[in-house]
């Protein structure tokens, strides 16, 4: 069996509503491979590890892409973590329904990514992820902006995570820093 993710993702100008109304997750990650991706996560109080194929395998696109998860227990994961390939990522995403049976998970990252927040809009088919209008509140599609900048790490060839500085992102940001989920 074939598991596909089909997502895309977008940097966020700013958010127009309060979050407080909705569903929290606090997620910590661990990346151990570029490409393949192979990650570790914590998202609340459960663990996993995930591994997504490479663009390049064949099947494989830049909006679609094989994607397995395997339920991992704490100390697993606490092992793996350590073997990490860079930093240790921390985000609280909120998950917003859009309708059409569509959600909007909405990341905002806490150190070193402080201030980066991305909106992930996962799809049934290619052909729906191509024809959705991102709401005025979206920013640059974050994939383009990042093969445009070449944004790749040297070491790892894995992507970067990180799109150029928006203000009005960084001040909602640290506000939000202040709040918890």
């Amino acid at each position: 069996m074939d598991n596909r993710e089909i997502e895309r993702k977008w940097l966020v100008k700013e958010i127009p509503f309060n979050l407080e109304d909705m569903r929290c997750l606090e997620i910590e990650q661990a990346y151990l491979s570029g490409s393949p991706t192979v990650r570790v996560r914590k998202e609340d109080d459960e663990y996993y590890l995930t591994y997504k194929g490479s663009r390049k395998m064949e099947g494989n696109s830049d909006l679609s892409h094989s994607e397995y998860n395997l339920p991992l227990d704490q100390d697993s994961y606490e092992h793996l973590k350590e073997k990490r390939d860079g930093g240790l990522i921390r985000k609280k995403r909120y998950l917003i329904p859009i309708g059409d049976g569509l959600k909007i998970e909405l990341d905002i990252f806490e150190e070193p990514k402080h201030g980066l927040i991305l909106a992930e809009v996962e799809f049934e088919s290619e052909e729906d992820a191509l024809s959705f209008k991102p709401p005025e509140w979206f920013g640059e599609d974050a994939d383009k902006l990042r093969e445009a900048g070449a944004e790749y790490g040297a070491a790892t060839g894995r992507p970067r995570r990180v799109g150029p500085v928006d203000i009005v992102a960084t001040r909602y940001g640290a506000r939000m820093q202040e709040d918890t989920c």
